[in-house]
């Protein structure tokens, strides 16, 4: 499980098997005891979540945003695709 980056209390991740065929690039998200994930392809937008309030993923969402080019990276360096 591949942490990209945290921020405050969340880490940002993606599990290593992300499925057979894998899906589009998104990421995981945790924090106190709350989970999400969110799609960057095709477009950002919130796939499932547990235990965030709409406030919360609103500041999720501008966080993926703003490290949309980091965990693009860190995805494609992993997964060699």
């Amino acid at each position: 499980m591949p942490v990209v980056f945290r921020s405050g209390n969340l880490k940002f991740y993606f599990y290593s098997n992300e499925g057979d065929p894998r899906e589009p690039v998104h990421i995981h998200v945790r924090g106190s005891g709350a989970n999400a994930k969110i799609w960057l392809d095709p477009v950002i937008g919130v796939a499932e979540s547990e235990g965030f309030n709409s406030k919360e993923l609103s500041g999720i969402i501008r966080l993926v945003i703003d490290n949309r080019s980091l965990i693009r990276k860190a995805w494609h360096e992993h997964f060699g695709d």
